[in-house]
């Protein structure tokens, strides 16, 4: 059965064990904050292992964002410093590029460039304060590749990508955070449709069969295996070369 507590203290010390081994005394856990149910745990974990004034948000909306006074919450609640950095200009400014050159941009394209573009803001507000890029992704989104590669599945250190969304809002609530956090549907930020809609089921369904191998709808869980064997690229390490001779 899973601890939420157990496990909720355990990451706190192993996000503290990990700033002690890898980064100076007064280095910041900086954090992209949407406001929801990733980025308030792992914001409020690390306020807990590292202090609130070790940990920097950065808001990054493209354009207009409705539902970006979440965000805005979710950093007083946890008294944590934030900047607030739109994307939608250097974006656009992308796509003019591409299109300049003679390429048709496609769905592909438009879902994954924003966020290469938030992680990219990440490591420039990364330098300039002196920090460590905290990726907030979780097992579930992982498991059928719903995560940009060099996107929101980058980052320094992962708090949350052995956690299932079931588990990850039980650690939520154990840390005591408003339940408007923990339970705000996904949205893509394209199409408008949540996360669910998008995958054909949902993530209770999903963290089953990671769990426990169990799925009782067979097309469901053929197309969750197709998903996670198209898409485990983006998590494993990347495939590298080797000598033979390794004199070389």
């Amino acid at each position: 059965m899973f601890d939420a507590k157990k496990i909720k203290d355990d990451i706190v010390r192993w996000i503290a064990d990990y700033f002690e081994d890898n980064a100076a005394p007064d280095t910041k856990a900086v954090i992209g904050i949407s406001g929801g149910k990733d980025s308030a745990v792992c914001a409020a974990l690390c306020a807990r292992a590292l202090g609130r004034t070790r940990v920097f948000g950065v808001l990054m909306p493209q354009g207009k964002q409705h539902d970006i006074d979440m965000a805005y919450e979710l950093c007083a609640s946890l008294g944590i410093a934030y900047v607030e950095i739109s994307v939608g200009r250097p974006i656009r400014a992308l796509y003019d590029e591409i299109t300049a050159a003679g390429m048709e941009l496609n769905p592909v394209a438009l879902f994954n460039t924003p966020a290469r573009m938030r992680m990219a803001v990440l490591y420039a507000v990364s330098g300039i304060v002196g920090g460590r890029v905290v990726n907030t992704s979780n097992l579930s989104e992982d498991w059928v590749g719903y995560a940009t590669k060099y996107g929101d599945s980058a980052g320094d250190f992962s708090p949350l990508s052995d956690l299932t969304v079931t588990e990850v809002k039980a650690v939520g609530r154990e840390l005591g955070i408003a339940p408007k956090f923990i339970d705000k549907t996904p949205i893509d930020g394209l199409c408008g449709k949540s996360d669910e809609d998008n995958l054909g089921f949902t993530y209770a369904v999903l963290d089953k069969y990671i769990r426990e191998g169990v799925c009782e709808d067979e097309q469901v869980m053929a197309r969750i295996d197709l998903l996670h064997k198209n898409n485990r690229h983006k998590y494993v390490p990347m495939p590298m070369f080797k000598l033979e001779d390794n004199n070389l």
